[in-house]
């Protein structure tokens, strides 16, 4: 065997090697184009159905067909009455008042019954973790007749981070309409949450309007750095290999 097969052969491993990480690299720059195609629908979304006049939520005869890409973050105003006894305070993190200290509290998801007996669950705001018992904010608990606007907002993901509810200690942690209307024995309940906007309620608490409309959108320059990074490593084997079979 002269010395270039063996320099050639000598080549295979570092090779195959470097097939493997071009590999992930290229799929991690896709990846991050198609993240990007995603979150540029959303935004679009967004622009297109969070502002201006409200109108109203989807009527219950077709909430079997709900979809969050035809629905979400539409702006609407819903009325009906509180069932505050029945509300749910889901533990969550909202912009505090310094930029890097957010407000650590519960999201108020409280279920609105409509005239039609129907019901509809609205997240009406972050409170202090300390604000957690209703009973520290008795103003804030509006009797009798309401009407809210805000946005429509599908229930928030779990995942594999997600802790378990505890219904029995009142204790949640996904803003998720259906799981927490079997917990109270609810029927007839929407599939998607109102998030109430920033009017203010007596006392100051819930704060309404959390939900984040300004989207980052960096994927693209994601996607560029890992095809660079593939580009890269494309140079460096090619001189490697070069220098081998020369040598």
């Amino acid at each position: 065997m002269t010395a270039s097969s063996r320099n050639i052969r000598s080549l295979i491993v570092p090779g195959l090697a470097t097939l493997v990480a071009l590999a992930i690299l290229l799929g991690l720059g896709t990846w991050q184009l198609q993240r990007k195609a995603w979150k540029d629908g959303l935004i679009g979304q967004i622009e297109a159905r969070a502002y201006g006049e409200p109108g109203a939520i989807l009527p219950e005869s077709e909430w079997a067909g709900w979809r969050a890409d035809q629905d979400e973050f539409r702006k609407v105003r819903v009325t009906g009455t509180f069932l505050h006894d029945l509300e749910a305070p889901v533990y969550g993190l909202a912009p505090g008042a310094r930029q890097g200290a957010p407000l650590q509290g519960y999201y108020i998801i409280t279920p609105l019954r409509l005239s039609t007996g129907a019901i509809v669950m609205v997240n009406r705001g972050i409170v202090p973790i300390e604000m957690k018992d209703p009973a520290t904010r008795p103003q804030g608990q509006p009797e009798g007749e309401v009407t809210i606007t805000g946005l429509v907002r599908a229930p928030e993901a779990r995942n594999l981070f997600t802790p378990n509810d505890d219904p029995a200690k009142n204790t949640w942690f996904a803003r998720d309409p259906q799981a927490i209307a079997e917990a109270r024995g609810l029927e007839r309940v929407a599939p998607f949450l109102v998030d109430a906007d920033a009017t203010p309620h007596p006392g100051g608490w819930p704060r309404g309007g959390q939900t984040q409309l300004t989207l980052p959108n960096n994927h693209l320059q994601y996607a560029l750095t890992w095809y660079g990074i593939a580009l890269t490593l494309i140079g460096v084997f090619a001189a490697f290999a070069w220098k081998r079979i020369r040598g």
